[in-house]
């Protein structure tokens, strides 16, 4: 039986947007368990153990009982291999750093083959998670050696390199929370948030709002500083240099100590502080023009203090974070290099990833150190006498949440510095000696105010809890009561639906909105074809949503789709279903009858939104049913007006659209709200009654006057007119 056992992976699918599983994007894959058909794991022995003891996480996992532990209970009981496998692939995800928690398993048609579906945030780390854990199961199961470190490191090392940076996710798990949908543009930190026209993008902490000019701005530290001074922001007394000479000749005539900085520096790189000697100063040029653009360096004066990070968001101060100095106490045994190792490099919010709010120090690498421990007749090499202390770094250290201490005037002032500069989001670095006092009380100054801050020292700061520094940037963003979406059709069946959605898209164009549409017939842009082949799959969906012109999208979406790729958008304003038939395309999914498709059809359903309406074919027994599972209200349509679920649905006083003789009639309850006689619309469409009237009902659920959908009814043209480039 051993040599039996194997798990082989029949086919991988990314899922990238809704579909039969999950809301979200997931990992389905086609397993075939063989030999393991007949061994549940409770039939395996020493099984149990070796999973547990190579992944204790698994205790979190509630799986169907639904509480703490409930997976482990179905694994004592006996499950399959396929239904461990998904629960190890999403175990591995969460040890690699990579929060998920969504996983199903289900048989298919032929016995011992299964399909699994697990949540990932990357297609890449989702199969390399499968892909492990595949040989993971293998080893648990066969009782042989399995390297779990090495694995780990790699799938880490994975969701380091190509997932969201901790800053670009918190801000986009804001804009989550506030059900404003996301796009990631590219695989760096780019992200769309909300959809067409009404969308905005960050890049980290830079939104679309952040001007370039104000960049440049910030990156001039000698403009920055006389824009300030001119506004009655309070900045240190300085010059700009070119040479050791003119810094030394700036210093004595600005007063020592003093500070020297590259003028086009960020970041704290390249900057000195309480410098006293003409050596130091000379030392801290050389340093700053090479950190520099090599141009010019900042001489001023050194404002003593605590440096402070402030977070400006909009007009207001959102956090602030304080620094401290660093020192290491020497032992007479360690060098300096060794010491930054066993003192401060253990602190595990340091580190040389973007997910670490601290770098991790090696003196012997840091121009700044090395200056600062000449200055004490040091070399990272040297091994002081034990029992002194010394400071390694003055400033990079603003690691203390202060945000509620901070006295009004001194957030007022950042705040005025951001706003002068011309920066939406800005990190304005201050030196002062008490956060909680007036500005005026103490010789503080703002030394430097930064595009793209730094965000991490306030998620995740060394006391206390993070700031919700995301939500302010997505309410900065997005104003109450604007989720960032536009209103989106989303038609499914068999049932003309390609022709269905250009009505639809048309009707809602003469309505005054610039239209996307991406159907079986092409892409369209306000009634143009851009594209003539079939654009039903979620590419060009996408290509529509990233679209900043436009107002309205359509999109068909056949069940391969929703099969094969997942819906191109998160939820829907009006979802149409014109039928559950079953087609032979399905097989390839193992959909084998009406009672399986409905499953897949449901889908369309299942993301109209609450304020959203399902335009369901009341003809069809099937789509009826769905009706119970909209979050939003419901318009059925039929050739029937004598249909039980539409008389049931009038008498409750809700909408429909019937025949009615020769007529197309809107209704709601007792009220008829508009006659469309089939006379009045050209042949071909009043041959296809019931394909009109789902689009009719559409263009009602979005609230296009009845006028303009008569009005569109008569100048729909089959014919697409093509764009002429």
């Amino acid at each position: 039986m051993q040599a039996k056992i194997n798990i082989d992976i029949l086919r991988v699918t990314h899922l990238r947007g809704p579909n039969i599983w999950t809301y979200r994007p997931v990992i389905e894959a086609w397993v075939d368990i063989g030999e393991l058909e007949n061994h549940p794991s409770n039939t395996i022995p020493g099984f149990y153990e070796r999973l547990t003891t190579l992944l204790p996480g698994l205790i979190e996992h509630e799986c169907s009982p639904g509480v703490r532990g409930g997976f482990l209970q179905r694994l004592q009981e006996g499950t399959w291999a396929a239904h461990i496998l998904e629960h190890v692939c999403l175990e591995m995800q969460n040890m690699a750093g990579m929060r998920t928690g969504f996983g199903k398993a289900r048989s298919t048609s032929t016995p011992g083959i299964y399909k699994i579906a697990f949540r990932t945030r990357h297609e890449a780390v989702g199969r390399a998670a499968l892909a492990a854990g595949r040989e993971l199961l293998l080893s648990a199961i066969q009782d042989t050696p399995f390297d779990l470190a090495k694995t780990v490191e790699d799938l880490t090392e994975m969701v380091d390199d190509l997932c969201l940076g901790p800053s670009t996710a918190h801000i986009v798990d804001a804009a989550t929370a506030r059900r404003i949908p996301n796009i990631r543009l590219t695989s760096g930190n780019l992200v769309q948030l909300g959809y067409g026209k009404a969308q905005r993008r960050i890049w980290t902490a830079e939104t679309d709002q952040t001007s370039a000019i104000a960049e440049e701005i910030a990156s001039d530290k000698d403009l920055t500083k006389a824009l300030l001074k001119s506004c009655g922001v309070p900045v240190p007394e300085g010059d700009l240099v070119r040479n050791a000479d003119a810094a030394w000749e700036s210093a004595q005539e600005v007063g020592v100590p003093v500070v020297l900085k590259p003028y086009d520096g960020n970041h704290g790189r390249g900057v000195s502080l309480d410098l006293r000697t003409e050596t130091d100063v000379r030392a801290a040029y050389d340093l700053a023009f090479r950190k520099g653009d090599g141009s010019a360096v900042i001489v001023e004066k050194y404002i003593p203090g605590n440096e402070h990070r402030l977070l400006i968001v909009g007009k207001k101060m959102v956090a602030a974070a304080a620094g401290e100095s660093l020192w290491i106490a020497c032992d007479g045994i360690h060098n300096i290099d060794q010491l930054a190792d066993l003192q401060i490099n253990i602190d595990p919010r340091r580190g040389t990833g973007e997910d670490f709010p601290l770098n991790a120090l090696v003196p012997s690498q840091s121009g700044e150190i090395i200056l600062e421990l000449e200055r004490a007749g040091l070399k990272p090499e040297s091994v002081p006498e034990a029992g002194r202390k010394v400071l390694i770094q003055r400033n990079g250290n603003v690691q203390f949440d202060v945000t509620d201490q901070v006295h009004p005037s001194i957030a007022a002032a950042a705040a005025l510095a951001a706003r002068v500069v011309g920066l939406d989001i800005a990190g304005v670095d201050m030196v002062m000696e008490d956060v909680t006092k007036p500005l005026s009380s103490q010789l503080g100054a703002v030394i430097e105010v930064n595009a793209s801050p730094g965000l991490l020292a306030h998620i995740k700061p060394s006391n206390g809890h993070g700031q919700p520094v995301g939500r302010a940037i997505i309410d900065h963003l997005f104003s109450e009561g604007n989720d960032g979406r536009i209103p989106i059709v989303g038609i499914t069946g068999t049932l003309h639906t390609g022709r269905i959605a250009r009505l639809v898209a048309w009707l809602v164009h003469i309505s005054g909105k610039h239209v996307g549409l991406a159907c079986s017939e092409g892409l369209y842009l306000d009634g143009r074809q851009i594209d003539a082949a079939d654009c039903a799959h979620w590419d060009a969906g996408q290509r529509v949503l990233i679209n900043r012109s436009v107002q309205a999208a359509v999109f068909e979406n056949p069940g391969t789709v929703i099969l094969g790729e997942g819906l191109p958008y998160d939820k829907c304003t009006v979802g149409v279903v014109t039928d559950v038939n079953w087609h032979e395309g399905l097989k390839h999914y193992d959909i084998l009858d009406d009672e399986q498709n409905y499953k897949v059809a449901r889908t369309q359903v299942d993301v109209v939104l609450p304020s959203g309406t399902a335009v369901l074919n009341a003809d069809d027994h099937q789509a009826v049913e769905m009706a119970e599972l909209c979050d939003g209200k419901v318009i059925f349509y039929g050739l029937n007006a004598d249909q039980p679920a539409i008389a049931a649905h009038r008498e409750a006083g809700e909408r429909v659209v019937v025949l009615q003789g020769d007529a197309i009639v809107l209704a709601q309850g007792a009220q008829i709200a508009a006659r469309l006689p089939l006379s009045s619309l050209n042949p071909s469409k009043a041959s296809k009654p019931e394909m009109v009237m789902a689009a009719v009902a559409a263009a009602w659920a979005l609230n296009i006057p009845v006028e303009l959908i008569s009005a569109g009814l008569r100048t729909f043209e089959s014919a697409p007119k093509k764009t002429p480039y």
